[in-house]
């Protein structure tokens, strides 16, 4: 019987506890005997590696978070640590790996396979979404739900106060999550990589809001941006209102995964496990335009991500 090992790396992301437990059920459903890999790439190296029970992964559906726990490891990148971790998995039979994290976790299982030869599957999982070649990535949604539930509730401080609230996402260099929460939410301005902002237009167009009856402004800046604390500084002396930072930090990836980032991370799990029993050494599942398919790690490695056009065309007006 071959095995094929779970494991979940980098950041955190809701749906990774479903996907886990769908890859480890279907896995076994498939003729498989199923592993789990605890703590990331360092438990690779440290041989925190077992065969999984049904006890594994029951109760572990509505979970946010991993409970295979995470990590970064240093160590993976020396040669000696990756040679260590193939003879782990080797004493223990298993010759292929389903990996749920995100593109530097996929580079490093890829210099896996390079050495070894060790077949790996990637499940794309960050609340930043910025994978090239996928248009969603597991814990997404649930990000976006959690923002949504936070401005809903600002947004009732910013009316009863009559004040302007910036707001800061997540999302290291990539805006998706506050262009997508912007438009959610109805914020008044917003501040993302790849929109150019005119303050100067921002402040007529809300000066005119303002004498029209505006009472409170809602601003959503990306982290990337590196604007947030400027932008509620330039709020106060432009706007002449009483503006507050909110920074969300790391509250937008807990959280129990919605309705969408489970089936989505059951969908995922079925096509990972697929891909491997059909031969398919070092592919990235990806989901465009509803369907689920297969990318080489290369071209997701190599590649640049980008925002849909359509997103840009409709958030633009907030940037002016």
């Amino acid at each position: 019987m071959e095995s094929i090992a779970i494991m979940t790396s980098g950041g955190d992301a809701a749906g990774m506890n479903p996907a886990v437990k769908c890859a480890v059920e279907y896995s076994r459903k498939k003729g498989y005997k199923p592993f789990l890999i605890r703590d990331g790439l360092r438990g690779l190296i440290d041989g925190k590696i077992s065969e999984a029970t049904r006890a594994d992964v029951s109760g572990i559906l509505h979970r946010g978070g991993t409970v295979l726990r995470s990590s970064r490891s240093e160590r993976f990148f020396q040669y000696e640590h990756r040679k260590t971790a193939y003879e782990n998995l080797q004493k223990l039979g298993i010759n292929k790996i389903i990996v749920i994290g995100g593109d530097g976790s996929f580079r490093a299982l890829n210099q896996f396979y390079e050495d070894f030869n060790i077949p790996f599957a990637g499940i794309p999982a960050t609340i930043d979404n910025d994978i090239p070649g996928t248009d969603y990535c597991l814990g997404v949604d649930t990000a976006l739900n959690v923002i949504r539930e936070s401005v809903d509730s600002i947004r009732d401080t910013a009316t009863s106060f009559s004040r302007a609230f910036v707001i800061e996402t997540m999302g290291r260099h990539c805006g998706y999550l506050a262009i997508t929460s912007a438009l959610s939410s109805g914020a008044e301005i917003l501040i993302a990589p790849e929109l150019e902002h005119d303050l100067d237009s921002i402040r007529e167009r809300l000066i005119e809001d303002c004498a029209a009856g505006r009472d409170h402004i809602i601003a959503i800046v990306a982290e990337g941006t590196n604007m947030g604390e400027k932008l509620t500084s330039w709020i106060t002396t432009n706007l002449k209102m009483d503006a507050r930072l909110t920074v969300l930090g790391h509250v937008q990836r807990g959280g129990s995964p919605t309705v969408r980032d489970r089936i989505m991370a059951y969908k995922f799990a079925v096509a990972a496990v697929d891909s491997l029993d059909a031969g398919n050494t070092n592919q990235i599942i990806v989901f465009n335009d509803g369907n689920f398919g297969c990318t080489p790690i290369n071209e997701v490695a190599d590649a640049t991500y980008t925002l849909a056009p359509e997103l840009l065309k409709l958030s633009a007006h907030l940037a002016k």
